[in-house]
């Protein structure tokens, strides 16, 4: 808030200097605590509650044909998005980048209670607040009749808004570079439909869903043989120049949208791992945009002002601005991955057979029915083999090239620096008690020398070979989880439960105070992996962005900043509240089109 709680002390001249000091001091004021939480307003202001649907006041919106689930394109077999060539490529259409929306961004249903109705989607958001706005950009494409431009999504109808014209020569040159019939997929969060419920930890659930979203995405675009990478080179001004974030006059009194990160998607053939390891071979793809290109691009005409959605802001969180301020990425690099290989026409395998419904529940099927739980029943267990799957599922393979690693670990350019402390309470053939996931092999040593000498590492029995899955304590383990997450019963009452602990002040201090966003952003695309893997498992999940920063670092004996606990998870038999009715996501516009 803008009046200082005495609660914490003045920064120093450091902190209040050099951006790292500055991050780490908004991670340490947003802890909570067994005595006290991170500030929030301590109620919630329901007449000004955020709307959830922004639209851009006088842009022309393309509606998205609605399709059913037996309708082209159909979703491969679920099973098939983690098998290499098994997913037949497709084209970019209208109708494949509808598809891809509605399992991107789309709403997945609303629920009702009496007069309230409320809409859900496929991605998941903390409290159901959605801070995440998403982005295309497009050039000329064959098969695809869409100008070039700028389009902003818009979830409850379903439709692109043309937020920009952009002239095709440009557009053509900027991704000149990419794989044919590349586009842009652009992220970016409006900071304050956190914070309206959640206070000062408002930027961290942000960049939570951020994360969730890059799943999300890479998801959908794996249901249509597509590839995606991370465009993480680029400058943060940058992304907000092309996202149209930076336009002032466009947002005018509406709250403004954190620019976040832009991705490259493309339909090709998939690329094998013996051929990217031959350094200066193949084509180069960049991990980065062409600055000048990009300001020759938002040259074009732009329409459209942003809706507001709060007409009051009862307090302002100054702590916010400044996190985001300090984090903003402000140098751009020039990575590249390397590909070999020829990339086929979409329409050399468009007819291609999908996987047939006898492998399994559809990709389709599991992205719609995904739910955060809001209660588990406190019975039910999963098997050892289902629960090895869901740990094996997040497992990047960080030895391989880039574009080698499982999805949706090929399209994130970075090793992974997050690992999870694992309560097991309810795995069949697993002894309960605490595990901890290593997810890249050769930090073992790290983890273990930022934790307690006391602990065991054992490796847990039964688990497949190459999983650096370790067994610290053995016994039950429900209580403790639910103490350190809140006191939330969910956290005990699943089967198993865990925090995702992060390689933390060293990233910082040698990569730079923009890595603290990309830290929760991996926590986040962990959890989607996982949201999906529980549906798929006959379970359900949640996420818990409450819980006791530093109690949770206490279980293992993790002290200073060297690891950090980022975010929790629960996966469980879930309980239904009955008393909601559901109803589907686009019967609202049936009448319409």
């Amino acid at each position: 808030m803008s009046t200082q709680n005495p609660i914490f002390p003045t920064r120093s001249e450091s902190a209040a200097t050099d951006p790292v000091d500055r991050i780490i001091h908004y991670h340490l004021q947003t802890k909570h605590y067994f005595n006290r939480y991170a500030r929030s307003s301590g109620y919630l202001d329901w007449a000004n509650q955020p709307d959830p649907f922004r639209r851009f006041n006088g842009a022309h919106l393309l509606p998205l044909p609605l399709l059913r689930p037996d309708e082209e394109p159909l979703s491969p077999a679920y099973i098939a998005l983690y098998e290499r060539g098994a997913v037949p490529i497709l084209p970019v259409t209208v109708r494949t980048l509808s598809r891809f929306f509605e399992y991107t961004l789309g709403l997945s249903a609303w629920k009702k209670a009496g007069e309230l109705e409320w809409a859900l989607r496929m991605n998941p958001s903390s409290g159901n607040l959605h801070p995440t706005e998403g982005y295309l950009v497009l050039p000329q494409l064959e098969g695809l009749d869409l100008a070039p431009g700028l389009y902003h999504y818009a979830p409850k109808e379903h439709g692109l808004e043309r937020r920009a014209a952009f002239h095709a020569e440009p557009v053509e040159r900027l991704l000149a570079a990419f794989p044919s019939d590349a586009f842009l997929i652009g992220l970016t969060s409006v900071h304050w439909r956190e914070a309206w419920k959640y206070g000062e930890r408002a930027f961290r659930y942000c960049n939570h869903d951020i994360g969730h979203a890059i799943g999300a995405v890479r998801v959908a675009a794996a249901t249509l043989g597509w590839n995606m990478v991370l465009l993480d080179g680029m400058d943060q001004d940058t992304v907000a120049l092309l996202l149209g974030a930076s336009r002032t006059e466009d947002f005018g009194e509406a709250e403004p949208e954190h620019p976040d990160c832009v991705g490259v998607i493309w339909p090709s053939q998939q690329v094998k791992c013996e051929t990217l390891d031959v350094k200066g071979q193949g084509v180069v793809v960049p991990l980065f945009l062409d600055v000048g290109i990009v300001k020759e691009v938002v040259g074009g005409t732009w329409h459209g002002k942003a809706n507001r959605l709060s007409q009051e802001h009862s307090v302002h969180w100054d702590i916010i601005d400044d996190a985001a301020e300090a984090s903003w990425k402000q140098q751009a690099t020039t990575p590249a991955i390397d590909l070999q290989g020829q990339f086929g026409s979409p329409s050399d395998t468009f007819h291609a057979s999908r996987t047939t419904s006898d492998a399994g529940p559809t990709a389709g099927q599991i992205i719609r029915q995904r739910r955060s739980a809001v209660s588990f029943d406190g019975k039910t267990s999963i098997s050892a083999s289902s629960f090895f799957q869901m740990m094996q599922r997040v497992m990047p393979s960080a030895e391989c090239a880039q574009l080698e690693r499982p999805m949706p670990w090929d399209g994130w350019p970075y090793d992974p620096a997050i690992h999870l402390l694992i309560f097991v309470h309810r795995v069949a053939g697993l002894a309960a008690g605490l595990y901890i996931l290593v997810r890249d092999r050769t930090k073992l040593s790290l983890v273990q020398r930022a934790m307690s000498s006391d602990l065991t590492w054992t490796i847990a029995p039964g688990c497949p070979d190459g999983l650096p899955l370790y067994q610290l304590h053995e016994g039950d383990a429900r209580k403790l989880a639910v103490q350190v997450s809140c006191h939330q019963d969910i956290a005990g009452d699943s089967a198993f439960s865990f925090g995702m602990v992060a390689e933390f002040e060293g990233i910082l201090r040698e990569r730079g105070a923009w890595w603290y966003p990309r830290l929760f952003w991996e926590a986040g695309l962990l959890g989607q992996v996982l949201y999906l893997e529980a549906e798929a498992a006959g379970v359900r999940a949640t996420g818990i962005g409450c819980f006791f920063d530093d109690p949770v670092h206490e279980i293992v004996g993790i002290q200073g900043l060297g690891m950090q606990s980022l975010y929790h998870f629960t996966i469980g038999g879930p309980v239904e509240d009955r008393r909601l009715q559901t109803l589907p996501p686009y019967g609202h516009l049936l009448h319409e089109r």
